[in-house]
């Protein structure tokens, strides 16, 4: 079990002069074991003159770890003249002279010293001890393998690292090694296969995961650091809303109000009363929208963001409130005032089929995420689930109110959302039938479900817009306030990049957009004549958003830095489905930003 017989070859071998930092190819240098001290303690950081000293405004970032993580960045970058200079110049050493001679004991394949040192560390954890004992172990038992010492690396196994009692399903993936010598020279037995014996390096960058980081500094702590900085500010950006192709670390992150849909770019009239709902298809390549006029509109999204009339759905006897795409797209529910729900073709705009219950109207409509079974709320304050040919297959009792008509089916099937009382919302697991509550302590008028099934959005009759995190435990997250509602039903949606930003119809005839995480309303969006009823954000295109009137229009809105010239006016007018010019109208929609 001597030292130099479990030695790499010598080409892997990195000699250590006096004095002289050394290269180990993975960015990792030692220092000259000659003056190492055993008596050092890696239980707490390096003890150096000055160590309390801080840098920077804020009085928080300690001088030597400062110097150390970039000293270990300059190793990194392969800059190894500048960041023995660095340890030199500083007299802050990256690694104390322990590590040090435990990093070149690694690389020399003296497994048994490299445990004695191990304990010099002075630890606190010992489960952390053992971890590391196991992996050096590990490499000592596969390298005797490697070179046909089966015995050896048996007795290893036995007295080194079985005694650890540590992992021992890998410690029987060990035994099969032994044991069949087609896989003796093999190691790493996971989930994935198994892999050749790793190198010494490899070892090394899996210690530096292991040990805390006062012991050995993570492997690119620095660039880590950095990352965390941009995506913060990022995440603190009010207005950011476009995927970041590039960001300098010379200045801070800022997008303008430019970055948020605020523009009307068309004015589409082809109802002939009250715009009620209105919904983007997964795809974001169409738009259905629903009236008082009893009618369904399909939209198509051009490739150019021109939106136009695909069909006109007829057929409900009362106003249309309600819709819901299909999964793939391909099939639109629309469900009538206590009514009927009717399942259509996209492509062909053709009636499929019909949903009824005798005596008892719908209210509410949606899709299991199959796309082979419909949900539909019923008047008689149920949960009907329908296969698609129209027979009922289950239903729920008292899980919903007749006054309000979204539901909710979650993206993966599993759940039903729903409101059971004026204040409550119910979240069922449709297979166990287990129930989790919302519980507000004001009126719910309307709710809506993110696309990743983590937050439910409630509007609320006393004009506010609650957030709720529904994965795990309940929690309330964020209120948002602003718009008006006193008498109608007003929609709230998701949308932008990663659903970062909410927006709402209101009764003063605005859309309002607030800030998702920070609760800060971002926009009001002035234009429509009449209450504003339900908002859609398309999914696909973070800069369109639609909105749905009282004024029976639909706008599309999107940005001012895209579609408006020097002069503020359109430069590419498109056109609205009556075939006129949209230019004179886009140019009366404004938008009121806050500062």
């Amino acid at each position: 079990m001597g030292a130099a017989e479990d030695d790499e070859p010598p080409s892997k071998r990195v000699k250590v002069s006096s004095g002289q930092s050394v290269d180990i190819s993975d960015g990792t240098f030692v220092r000259d074991p000659v003056s190492c001290s055993l008596s050092d303690s890696m239980a707490r950081p390096l003890a150096l003159q000055g160590d309390d000293e801080v840098v920077g405004t804020k009085g928080v970032v300690k001088k030597v770890e400062f110097v150390r993580i970039i000293t270990e960045a300059l190793y990194s970058l392969g800059y190894k003249k500048t960041g023995a200079n660095l340890e030199e110049e500083s007299g802050i050493p990256l690694h104390s002279s322990v590590i040090n001679l435990f990093v070149q004991q690694i690389l020399d394949g003296k497994w048994d010293e490299s445990l004695n040192t191990l304990k010099k560390f002075s630890l606190v954890d010992e489960k952390i001890v053992k971890l590391a004992s196991f992996v050096i172990l590990e490499q000592k038992f596969f390298e005797l393998l490697d070179k046909e010492k089966v015995m050896d690396a048996l007795k290893t196994l036995r007295t080194e690292i079985s005694p650890l009692c540590v992992n021992s399903d890998r410690v029987h993936q060990l035994s099969s090694c032994v044991i069949s010598p087609s896989e003796q020279v093999l190691a790493g037995v996971s989930g994935q296969g198994i892999v050749r014996v790793k190198s010494r390096t490899n070892l090394l960058e899996e210690l530096q995961r292991l040990l805390p980081p006062t012991v050995m500094i993570p492997e690119k702590r620095l660039v880590h650091l950095v990352e965390q900085a941009l995506d913060l500010q990022l995440d603190a950006c009010r207005f950011h809303n476009s995927v970041v192709g590039e960001m300098s670390l010379l200045t801070d992150h800022q997008c303008g109000r430019d970055h948020i849909p605020s523009q009307t770019m068309q004015i589409l009239r082809e109802h002939n009363d009250e715009v009620w709902f209105l919904q983007f298809s997964h795809n974001g390549k169409y738009l259905a929208s629903s009236s008082a006029d009893y009618s369904v509109i399909v939209w198509e999204v051009k490739l150019d963001g021109r939106v136009c009339l695909k069909h006109q759905l007829t057929g409900h006897q009362r106003a249309v409130s309600y819709i819901s795409w299909s999964p793939d797209d391909h099939q639109l529910l629309t469900c009538g005032v206590e009514e009927v729900v009717r399942r259509w073709d996209v492509e062909s705009g053709e009636c499929i089929h019909t949903y009824m219950k005798n005596g008892l109207g719908l209210i509410s409509c949606g899709w299991a995420a199959d796309g082979k079974r419909i949900f539909c709320g019923v008047t008689d304050k149920s949960i009907s689930m329908w296969d698609l040919e129209g027979k009922e297959l289950e239903g729920w009792k008292g899980h919903r109110t007749m006054r309000i008509s979204d539901l909710g089916i979650t993206s993966d099937g599993k759940h039903i959302v729903s409101v059971c009382k004026e204040d409550m919302i119910v979240i069922v697991e449709w297979e166990s039938k287990v129930e989790k509550v919302i519980q507000e302590d004001q009126e719910i008028t309307s709710f809506v479900l993110s696309t990743d099934n983590k937050y439910v959005l409630v509007g609320l009759s006393n004009q506010e817009i609650h957030l709720w995190n529904i994965e795990g435990m309940i929690k309330l997250t964020a209120k948002y306030k602003g718009h008006k509602r006193s008498r109608f039903v007003v929609r709230s949606c998701f949308g932008g990049l990663d659903q970062a930003f909410i927006a709402s119809g209101s009764e003063d005839s605005q859309v309002y957009i607030w800030h998702r995480g920070s609760g800060e309303l971002v926009g009001a969006l002035a234009g429509h004549s009449g209450t504003v009823n339900c908002v859609s954000w398309n999914p696909a295109n973070h800069h369109m958003l639609a909105s749905a009137s009282d004024d029976r229009t639909i706008r599309i809105w999107g940005l001012d830095r895209v579609n408006m010239n020097q002069h503020g006016t359109v430069s590419n007018g498109v056109n609205c489905s009556n075939g006129r010019s949209c230019k004179s109208e886009m140019q009366k929609g404004k938008c009121v930003m806050l500062e």
